[in-house]
């Protein structure tokens, strides 16, 4: 069914959903879902009984068959959060999913904002909040009122993470029990960890809703009835916040691949129009994503649809699309803030070969380019991770297949004697980026990369990429495995 939505005067939509829901709930969860609002709204239809004019919707039965133009009332964002107080005022930019750079992330906030719930639901619960408080009594909790609860805490979380970890379930079911202590389990040790999951359960309705109406971010994952394929989950997994966007408004598949055949004529002409080719790949985002995560085409492949974004500017630009955050400056501002405190750590393990071997590269006169490369190429020491079949040196003189042979991921630094020329990205044995200036410059690109082709890291370099990206770049630093979140403790201690 395709709706027209009213925001405001200045702002009105088009959006398509493939299966209406039965309720007006559901309907509601849609539209917030694929407009991006948060909080409670009020939805008004024009009804034709009465001329079109407003009327609130009430039962979906009252929606034309196929086409309908709705008005979305958002309540004032207070009645979304509750009361501000002094534990939760200075929480609610952070529950926006904002990370401290001021970039979106695909975490929960810590710790979790519990929204307000109904009108009298909220009634209940601080009713049987003062009764735990005067002698821990518990409240009988009805079905209906233990819904309307998973209702909304699925809503929020879907808007931080469609697909949450074990670890944020449970630290979205503590601070439930937290706010209101009255609905503890009896019986439990900890409380909550029957709320832990029933809202596990609750997510897995909640997407399977948005999957019947057309979200491609859950669809993807959907599988065919009958089937007995456990697919792999293809999901947000280095904080992407636009991972798999619908296709704009007004534009079919066929019609972004017409436009994507375009640019691959301009990008053969000699003198290409970067300016219209910027905005043809802005405009194919949608598509470019929908054949990464779906398809999972082979580089090579994939660069001869998609050549535009195979140059150093587009994949910028297609890393800002995808995580909201400049690849090069998040990188640059990392290396600036921890360099000091990284080449200390480095000296008090002198012991380990490799690290020792980069330390010696410094002296007084040494670049800050140089200090970024030695905090890079030692990282993967220092971790006690081996990088030899990642990044590489090698003479000019050998043919590029020899070079690249056997690598699937990493970094080239080509040598001419003892000056270095040129530093290049190689994915699945092959040179896919040349003439980058700099080490610190390649490791970007590098990232960009496997950000926007959606290519796992290495095993063997799991921790040093999830340092890049979770500490340097401060991209999901929020989730860390316990190695990196002690190498970050160690960092703050020193730099904050």
């Amino acid at each position: 069914m395709l709706l027209r939505i009213i925001l405001s005067p200045d702002d009105i939509r088009r959006i398509r959903v493939d299966s209406m829901p039965e309720t007006v709930g559901d309907l509601l969860l849609i539209l917030k879902t694929k407009l991006g609002l948060d909080g409670d709204i009020v939805v008004q239809f024009q009804d034709p009984d009465f001329d079109n004019e407003l009327c609130n919707l009430s039962s979906i039965s009252e929606l034309p068959k196929d086409k309908a133009t709705l008005k979305v009332n958002r309540k004032p964002f207070e009645s979304y959060h509750g009361d501000v107080t002094l534990d939760t005022a200075n929480l609610t930019s952070s529950s926006q999913g904002k990370s401290p750079n001021g970039s979106h992330t695909r975490q929960l906030p810590q710790p979790f904002v519990i929204p307000t719930f109904s009108s009298n639901v909220e009634l209940k619960l601080k009713q049987g909040n003062e009764a735990y408080h005067r002698d821990e009594t518990l409240l009988d909790i009805s079905k209906d009122m233990k819904s309307d609860i998973l209702d909304n805490l699925a809503e929020v979380i879907y808007m931080h993470n469609p697909y949450p970890t074990r670890e944020e379930y449970e630290r979205v079911a503590q601070s439930l029990i937290k706010k209101h202590p009255c609905l503890r389990e009896p019986g439990s040790v900890n409380g909550w960890y029957g709320w832990k999951f029933s809202l596990k359960f609750k997510m897995s309705n909640f997407r399977q809703k948005l999957r019947v109406a057309g979200c491609p971010e859950v669809k993807v994952n959907s599988r065919k009835f009958g089937s007995t394929n456990l697919k792999k989950i293809k999901r947000a997994k280095k904080s992407e916040v636009h991972f798999l966007p619908d296709f704009p408004e007004g534009k079919s598949q066929s019609c972004l691949d017409e436009e994507r055949s375009a640019m691959v004529n301009e990008m053969k002409k000699g003198k290409v129009d970067w300016k219209k080719v910027n905005e043809m790949m802005k405009n194919t985002f949608s598509l470019r994503r929908k054949e990464i995560v779906e398809d999972e085409p082979l580089v090579a492949d994939f660069k001869e649809r998609w050549p535009a974004l195979f140059c150093e500017r587009q994949i910028e630009e297609e890393f800002t699309r995808l995580t909201s955050v400049d690849l090069k400056r998040s990188l640059l501002d990392g290396l600036e803030q921890y360099l000091p405190r990284f080449l200390d750590l480095y000296r008090a393990k002198s012991g380990i070969m490799g690290l020792t071997r980069q330390i010696r590269l410094l002296d007084d006169n040494s670049s800050t380019e140089m200090k970024y490369t030695v905090l890079l190429m030692g990282l993967p020491h220092f971790l006690r991770e081996d990088p030899s079949p990642f990044f590489k040196t090698v003479e000019s003189a050998k043919p590029e297949e020899e070079i690249a042979k056997g690598m699937k991921i990493g970094i080239i630094t080509v040598k001419d004697g003892a000056d270095d020329l040129d530093s290049a990205i190689v994915l699945e044995e092959q040179i896919i980026l040349h003439n980058i200036k700099d080490f610190p410059n390649a490791t970007a690109m590098l990232m960009g990369l496997l950000f926007v082709l959606n290519i796992d890291y290495p095993k063997e370099l799991h921790y040093t990429f999830e340092v890049i990206q979770k500490v340097l770049m401060n991209i999901g630093g929020g989730q860390c495995s316990s190695l990196v979140h002690g190498l970050r403790n160690k960092l703050f201690r020193k730099t904050m």
